[in-house]
């Protein structure tokens, strides 16, 4: 338990930073992005690659992880530039696949589905378990509010007001002289990287990758959480990653109090208790448990 603890704060700094970033694409801009788990895993590869083959340091390698990432993230949304909604949605969900498929029969590059070992960690080794968990969990969490105190203020920005303008109305927002393209392709960009990043991250933390490690159930978590917690608001996307792991890690001791199901039913147990929180929370509170805030202009005389 003294282990599993910090490790299980560690994932959900992970579950955060990827909130966090799904915030600024869909919570902001409106753009939906159901390939998270793609930028995810490229974030992973590319600082896996860089440090274990190439023996660049850490810190470079999450550095260009994250900046790799962006750029394909710029890409995608230029590529998807016409697309809304469902159609956005399908785009998005095919590359992750494109990217878990890669990754798997990609030998030369990415090991396939043998995966990538001895990812170094800081002081892995020197250190104990415990210690290096803790150590970790600390590195996730320090970025964790880094990147939420940045975007908590690219959010109340001139930056942040043209992105809700868009998600509101971008033919509004394009009429009234703003550059909707570039940025939608700069939320993008700026998501993707920090997707990238917890990848890096994760790889990092973990010490091995694999292609089976980065399905889509890792999106559909993310969404959960942003949607759970509050989407457009950073401190909703914390909260909401914060809740869907302590609801999917806690329930795990529930087999403890159930010694007379087997192991099938007791997951199908775990996963209805899950399923029937969330719907729980969003039903008392449909906009999230921090949600956005209305922004509107008092036009009253004073």
């Amino acid at each position: 338990m003294a282990n599993y603890l910090p490790a299980m704060a560690a994932f959900a700094g992970f579950y955060a930073l990827m909130a966090l970033g799904l915030n600024l694409i869909f919570g902001l801009a409106g753009m939906v992005n159901l390939g998270l788990v793609g930028f995810f895993a490229i974030g992973a590869y590319v600082s896996a690659l860089l440090t274990v083959s190439l023996h660049w340091p850490m810190l470079a390698g999450w550095a260009v992880a994250a900046l790799f990432s962006a750029a394909c993230g710029a890409v995608v949304a230029v590529i998807t530039a016409r697309l809304k909604g469902d159609y956005l949605a399908i785009v998005t969900l095919g590359f992750a696949e494109v990217i878990r498929l890669i990754a798997s029969n990609e030998l030369w590059l990415t090991g396939g589905t043998t995966g990538i070992s001895a990812i170094p960690g800081p002081w892995r080794g020197e250190v104990s378990p415990f210690a290096f968990n803790l150590i970790f969990a600390a590195i996730v969490w320090i970025t964790v509010c880094i990147v939420g105190l940045l975007f908590g203020r690219l959010s109340n920005a001139p930056f942040g007001r043209v992105l809700r303008a868009i998600r509101e109305d971008e033919m509004i927002a394009a009429v009234a002289g703003k550059p909707v393209l570039a940025f939608k392709v700069q939320a993008f960009a700026l998501g993707a990287g920090v997707l990238g990043l917890a990848g890096a991250l994760y790889a990092h933390y973990n010490a091995y990758i694999a292609p089976d490690g980065f399905q889509p159930l890792i999106t559909i978590y993310v969404v959960l959480a942003l949607t759970a917690g509050g989407t457009g608001t950073m401190r909703g996307a914390i909260l909401g990653a914060i809740l869907v792991m302590f609801l999917t890690e806690g329930t795990r001791f529930l087999g403890a109090a159930m010694a007379g199901l087997k192991p099938v039913q007791i997951a199908a147990v775990r996963e209805g208790l899950i399923g029937a929180t969330l719907i729980l929370v969003l039903y008392i509170r449909p906009q999230g448990i921090l949600p956005e805030r209305p922004r509107t202009l008092n036009l009253e005389p004073r």
